[in-house]
């Protein structure tokens, strides 16, 4: 499944299917059995990581979730990474920079949310937002926007570099699944709150935004922060698929329980005697 949902050179936003399910051939009730089953793997990954940290290693894993509105970035959050330890998760939403924010370089404000060692940390939205509105809307001029990508790459291998793997996800649904969703939230009563009007506005610059995240993924998919695109029209596949990608990059980093660093048979011995 990771190497199907890899963004290689070759890669074309337009070439992939936002209802398909690659590397599953089950249907929603078996990805939801295979999605339960995988909680508990992912669970003990995620605790020998920060059990890791305890003893002094500086690895963290950054997850990027990007995607349209409406595309299931909470529910990843949900229940994805809602099968771990609340205490090992760093979550933050970025919203429009504040105006402190604004004075500082864009990768000032994402410096500070950076994991800390043995979290697993969630950007829902990133400094991609830097770059895809910018460029869709206008907000900065291309040769800015060009500069960008390079600081997101120099950034990102930096980030690496530390000890903190990126993990970098695009949830990707169509023009009409988003209309649907946005529909739904109007007909219920409990989804208003997710209801956003300026989402409306946004679909106007559909294929602007699809054009952006097709160049920002060209520009910045890396070996040490590759990308990766997850269909995402069946919610299920999706949530599953993340899950296998942050199984994958928890494994890779040969994660091991921590050694004793006190006599443990000594240790048996005081805790009988009392």
């Amino acid at each position: 499944m990771r190497r199907l949902l890899l963004a290689g050179p070759d890669f074309s936003l337009a070439a992939v299917d936002p209802h398909s399910t690659p590397g599953f051939d089950g249907g929603k009730k078996k990805g939801a059995a295979a999605l339960a089953d995988g909680g508990e793997v992912l669970s003990s990954l995620q605790e020998k990581l920060f059990a890791e940290s305890r003893a002094g290693s500086e690895i963290a894993v950054l997850l990027v979730l990007q995607g349209m509105d409406t595309s299931g970035k909470g529910g990843i959050v949900r229940h994805v990474v809602g099968l771990v330890d609340p205490q090992g998760v760093q979550h933050h939403a970025f919203k429009a920079p504040s105006e402190e924010e604004r004075r500082h370089s864009f990768l000032w404000r994402i410096r500070h949310q950076l994991p800390r060692p043995g979290m697993i940390g969630v950007f829902d939205r990133s400094h991609y937002e830097d770059v895809l509105i910018h460029r869709v809307r206008g907000l900065s001029p291309a040769e800015e926007i060009e500069k960008r990508y390079g600081a997101i790459r120099r950034f990102e291998a930096e980030v690496a570099a530390s000890g903190t793997r990126v993990l970098k996800v695009m949830l990707h649904i169509g023009r009409d699944e988003q209309k649907a969703r946005l529909a739904e939230r109007l007909e219920r009563k409990d989804k208003y709150w997710k209801y956003n009007p300026g989402d409306v506005d946004e679909r106007g610059y559909w294929d602007q935004y699809q054009e952006a995240y097709q160049r920002a993924v060209e520009r910045t998919s890396t070996p040490e922060a590759p990308w990766f695109v997850v269909p995402a029209e069946r919610k299920w596949y999706a949530r599953l698929a993340v899950q296998r990608l942050l199984t994958a990059t928890l494994e890779d980093m040969q994660l091991s329980w921590p050694r004793a660093t006190f006599d443990v048979e000594a240790e048996k011995q005081r805790l009988a005697a009392t």
